[in-house]
């Protein structure tokens, strides 16, 4: 499938880039990403693919907005990113981006169901009840809602990373960004986590982009955006 490298506003876009570009200086300087211009679409499944050191987690966190020294241009919808204050963007990041790294990041004192309503109370556009709810219905639909009382330690490391992901869902994001997602998975868990990703791209039409590299997964996205010395090539 061809790659849509179009930068040009477009409602169906939800995150784009334009121009965006990095570099590091130790000691002298090194550009480390070379003028991406991508676009994720809304319901779409992209993964990044490329060699070790090719950029791709760079550029995930600057995606992510939890990168800022770049130049360039990101845009989630229309709104442009580049330039919000460190408060202003994680707003954008709790409201709008869900994230499910390799490594869980649960919190081993608190439950599960505590561990996944943790943003949505943070966000506080719901009341604790609300939030509570919330979570058992991703919880149950990541079928780990027979755990939700559970404390994290107490669960498999498939079950942590669904919980990972209800936990990325809690506040209904326009976008979940991965890094490596599966990667410390098992085949079976690494098909199931793949499964639940592709229900919530073609059922609830959530954007999904995802740093891989599991050739196996990738193949089954929508498209995936190839990288090497950080350009992308295909």
């Amino acid at each position: 499938m061809a790659i849509n490298q179009s930068t040009s506003s477009n409602e169906n876009h939800i995150l784009r880039t334009v121009d965006v570009r990095k570099s590091f200086v130790d000691p002298v300087e090194v550009e480390i990403l070379k003028s991406i211009n991508i676009c994720v679409n809304k319901g779409e499944f992209v993964s990044i693919m490329g060699k070790s050191g090719c950029g791709k987690s760079t550029l995930l966190y600057i995606l992510s907005t939890m990168d800022t020294n770049y130049k360039g241009q990101l845009y989630l919808g229309d709104r442009l990113l580049t330039g919000l204050s460190g408060n202003e963007l994680a707003v954008v990041r709790n409201e709008f981006i869900g994230f499910v790294f390799q490594f869980h990041y649960l919190l081993p004192e608190f439950t599960v169901l505590q561990n996944v309503m943790m943003p949505g109370l943070k966000l506080a556009k719901k009341s604790a009840e609300e939030v509570e709810f919330d979570a058992m219905n991703k919880l149950k639909l990541l079928g780990v809602d027979d755990q939700a009382s559970k404390k994290a330690t107490q669960i498999s490391g498939g079950q942590k990373q669904r919980v990972a992901i209800a936990r990325a869902l809690i506040n209904e994001p326009k976008i979940i960004m991965g890094d490596e997602p599966t990667g410390n998975l098992d085949s079976r868990n690494a098909g199931v986590v793949f499964d639940i990703f592709k229900e919530l791209s073609s059922e609830l039409g959530t954007s999904l982009l995802v740093v891989t590299h599991d050739g196996d997964f990738a193949k089954r996205t929508d498209r995936i955006i190839e990288m090497a010395d950080g350009r992308v090539i295909s």
